[in-house]
């Protein structure tokens, strides 16, 4: 797998026709893929939570007669970039930490830095121009805001060695890819509330129980090698699991919509999100790992349709 790897410079489990090997000159296909520039899915969950936050946050502000739509959409493009450069950057650290587990997972082994496509030295500068990218992007906001998104390093730092220590890293994942749902508020307001606190908790849960369905897709090989997560936790028991999980998102949201006052067309998103979660938990087969990663790229749409409807309930829509 390694020479099919460093020949045909692809990774086995991102697909082979994204845009970025039509666009990019071969030699940075490694870069690309430490980034995970393949596979858009990452920075687009890690996006969501800032999304909402931002429209929630909107819908306040134009109930208190001070929206900006300037600033709401300048926003959301500042979300964007960083949701890409941390996204990239995350993983790239990640690869880093868990070099030596990815040549021991046969998901991983095609890897840039297991197949010896790209060296630790490399991945480390290019761990660094993408931080870099993702710090200029947050010294936008104000001094609140900057605070509070340098402390989700702390997060990002320890998730890598999580699968290590404990059973959850998923539940270090959700706090890492959910910090944005504070962001988006702060961004705003220079400020916390409830609202947002309960929007970040929400987020956290979805993650749990969508990269719980992901983990599904390696846990032989993790059992194997020692590596821990809810997967293996869940067990056949990750159903239930996920009703839990996911029915705590929908209660939480609701709470956070309820409280920030936002208008019908929000709770309408908020339904018909509940019921795309329902249909992930209903058709789920553990033991099919390309349903689980079907399943689990769904989840973009789910954050689409929250987020389409927090913008639909502000007042100008």
């Amino acid at each position: 797998m390694e020479t099919n790897s460093q020949t045909s410079g692809r990774v086995v489990d991102a697909p082979s026709g994204n845009f970025v090997y039509q666009i990019l000159p071969r030699a940075l296909w490694p870069y690309a893929q430490l980034a995970r520039w393949d596979r858009p899915i990452g920075w687009q969950l890690l996006m969501w939570p800032c999304f909402w936050s931002a429209a929630l946050a909107a819908n306040v502000a134009a109930g208190e007669g001070h929206f900006s739509l300037g600033q709401f959409v300048g926003h959301l493009v500042l979300f964007l970039i960083g949701s890409i450069a941390m996204r990239g950057a995350g993983c790239t650290y990640n690869d880093i930490v868990d070099h030596r587990i990815d040549m021991e997972v046969a998901r991983t082994r095609s890897r840039p830095l297991p197949s010896g496509r790209v060296s630790r030295f490399q991945a480390k500068l290019f761990m660094l121009a993408q931080a870099l990218v993702g710090l200029v992007v947050l010294l936008q906001f104000n001094i609140f805001t900057i605070v509070l998104g340098i402390l989700s390093l702390a997060v990002v730092a320890i998730y890598p060695f999580a699968k290590r220590f404990t059973d959850w890293p998923q539940f270090f994942l959700g706090l890492a890819f959910s910090w944005g749902a504070l962001v988006g508020w702060s961004a705003v307001f220079g400020t916390l509330s409830f609202s947002a606190v309960i929007l970040f908790i929400g987020a956290v849960a979805w993650t749990i129980g969508y990269d719980t369905i992901y983990a599904h897709q390696d846990k032989e090989d993790d059992e194997l090698i020692g590596v821990r997560s809810t997967a293996r936790l869940f067990g056949d028991d990750t159903r239930a699991w996920l009703v839990g999980l996911y029915g705590l998102t929908f209660v939480l949201v609701l709470t956070a919509f309820v409280a920030a006052g936002v208008g019908l067309v929000a709770y309408l998103g908020l339904l018909v999100a509940a019921v795309m979660l329902a249909y992930q938990i209903a058709v789920l087969n553990i033991h099919d790992a390309a349903d689980c990663l079907a399943l689990f790229r769904s989840n973009n749409k789910v954050g689409l349709v929250l987020f389409a409807g927090l913008v639909l309930a502000l007042p100008f829509a």
